[in-house]
């Protein structure tokens, strides 16, 4: 079968012709236990362990322009390196036409860049294209670059995220106590680039006379401090669970008349994200085994009259927004609906929003490979750093026990459509 992205000779120069000549142009992480590095067989059979340094096969034709780092807000691309379709581990077998439909996603935001558009306009017959036609897309359009750490390691780390189940009420009782906020009206967001000194606070707060200044912790929103009357969307059962609603960022009401309300990210109160995962570990309350979601549940079960100051340790505060029960998936930070399998959140100082991402990583708890591409469509208050991932393991119970289990070691490559390179484009344009 001929796809229809493939051009005859004359197509393909003038398509060249054109992009030579082209200007350039918003959760989640539970865990704290360190698995050992998985052990990972590349596309070659070769066995590597998750942190050994990919074979260096870049190619100095491809260097990055100054239009990604400028229309992403990237930190820089330093942490880019132009790498082979060969180091990327288990590409030839990738199932990748089952991640079409969620490229199209991606390219709901991304195909108004030059850089996108004829990658757009051909992704359109993706879904109807067998793995191999949508590899040989992949291969023709873009050119994957090694994401490394700015220690200039390779190796990071994946944990997994899901959307929770809950049960409410839109009405408050002894049955359902704690509430479940929008966003508060008296919230508030600066320019941190104009406003330094609001940058512990990612530039959040609220203003108290004429003065900016952080808004309310976790304790003193459960404390009452904060003027959230009539900013409650619902109630839940129980705190531990519309915690790590918090911590998820998305997810599913079900009311007790059997409806079911789904809820998605609406705002934090700019405070950092403290693992109590982590704290527990450190206090000799869990073992670093026992530090998944379900370990500290279990905790929390086994400790009710200390579950409150375990919780207050993470400052950080989310606060949601109602989203239609009819969506295919939670909304991520990129303005789509998520895909289990293949959305991850990423650091998007780092990682371009929307952008195809090649994962290496393992199965939760074993050395069983997990190799995938997946979509840079979300990021978490928890994810930070070049190579860091939350994986979108979807909705119900297994997701929710692969999320809770999750914290592999594991490589990305990051594929950037060769618009950006410095042998096509130089500057930011976009398609209005």
């Amino acid at each position: 079968m001929i796809l229809r992205f493939w051009f005859n000779w004359t197509q393909i120069v003038a398509i060249l012709t054109l992009v030579a000549c082209s200007s350039g142009p918003s959760v989640k992480d539970t865990q704290t236990g360190e698995n050992p590095a998985p052990i990972i067989e590349n596309s070659e059979g070769r066995t590597v362990d998750a942190t050994d340094e990919p074979t260096d096969t870049r190619s100095t034709d491809f260097t990055i322009n100054r239009a990604l780092i400028d229309t992403f807000k990237l930190k820089s691309a330093s942490h880019l390196t132009p790498s082979d379709w060969k180091t990327l581990p288990d590409w030839h077998i990738d199932e990748l036409s089952a991640g079409a439909t969620t490229l199209l996603q991606s390219c709901v935001v991304l195909k108004k860049y030059l850089e996108w558009a004829e990658v757009c306009a051909q992704a359109q017959f993706l879904s109807d294209a067998s793995s191999d036609e949508n590899r040989q897309f992949y291969e023709t359009y873009f050119t994957p670059y090694t994401v490394n750490n700015e220690d200039g390691s390779s190796a990071g780390m994946v944990t997994g995220y899901y959307e929770p189940l809950l049960h409410g009420s839109l009405q408050p009782s002894a049955e359902y106590p704690y509430p479940v906020f929008g966003i508060p009206s008296d919230l508030m967001s600066i320019d941190v680039n104009q406003h330094p000194e609001a940058k512990t606070f990612r530039g959040v707060g609220r203003l108290v006379g004429e003065h900016f200044t952080p808004y309310f912790t976790r304790e003193e929103i459960d404390r009452g401090l904060a003027r959230l009357e009539g900013a409650e969307i619902l109630w839940v059962k129980d705190k531990v669970e519309l915690f790590f609603l918090q911590i998820q960022g998305s997810g599913r009401i079900q009311l007790e008349n059997g409806e079911t309300l789904r809820l998605g990210f609406g705002k934090t109160n700019g405070h950092p994200y403290r693992s109590i995962g982590k704290s527990l570990v450190e206090k000799g309350e869990l073992k670093l085994s026992e530090a998944s979601m379900q370990g500290i549940k279990r905790w929390g079960q086994d400790n009710p009259d200390r579950i409150d100051a375990l919780l207050h340790e993470n400052p950080s505060y989310v606060f949601f927004r109602r989203l239609p029960s009819n969506l295919n998936g939670p909304i991520g930070s990129l303005g789509v609906p998520l895909t289990p399998n293949r959305s991850i959140a990423v650091d998007n100082s780092f990682i371009p929003y929307g952008f195809p991402v090649f994962l290496s990583t393992t199965w939760p708890n074993t050395t069983n490979p997990l190799n995938r591409l997946m979509f840079a469509q979300d990021k978490g208050g928890a994810i930070k750093g070049a190579v860091r991932a939350d994986y979108f393991w979807g909705f119900g119970e297994s997701a929710a026990t692969n999320a809770g289990k999750m914290k592999q070691r594991g490589l990305m490559w990051v594929l950037i459509p060769k618009g950006y390179s410095t042998n096509h484009s130089t500057n930011a344009t976009t398609n209005n």
